[in-house]
């Protein structure tokens, strides 16, 4: 009587497990997919940034990029790239480098003519 109880018992422990790693690989795939939607419309979002009606800049002087930054605005008296972020994202280490490279001044301008 005293095993069949050990037994029962056991079983029961192990569905309790099996059901745990399973509802934690739902969680993972959830907060992936989550993670996954969200960036998508970021990128689908970023493309539509230079037209709202707080965008700094006339629109029709920016290029979209994507990556690693969004685009560049191309002024008269200046070339700002420019990177959107929403809610609570930031840069990412690209980004933060090209930020760097921008703030130290180590931006340049070449021509290269293809002889065809």
């Amino acid at each position: 009587m005293e095993y069949k109880l050990i037994l029962v018992l056991s079983l029961l422990i192990a569905i309790l497990l099996i059901l745990l790693l399973n509802s934690r690989k739902k969680i993972k795939e959830l907060k992936f997919s989550k993670r996954s939607i969200s960036s998508k419309y970021g990128k689908m979002t970023e493309q539509f940034m230079p037209f709202i009606d707080d965008y700094p800049y006339n629109p029709q002087n920016f290029r979209f990029l994507g990556t690693p930054i969004d685009g560049v605005q191309f002024e008269d008296d200046k070339i700002v790239f420019i990177e959107f972020k929403a809610s609570n994202s930031h840069l990412n280490n690209k980004q933060k480098l090209i930020r760097n490279l921008v703030d130290r001044g180590d931006v340049i301008f070449e021509e290269h003519n293809l002889d065809l």
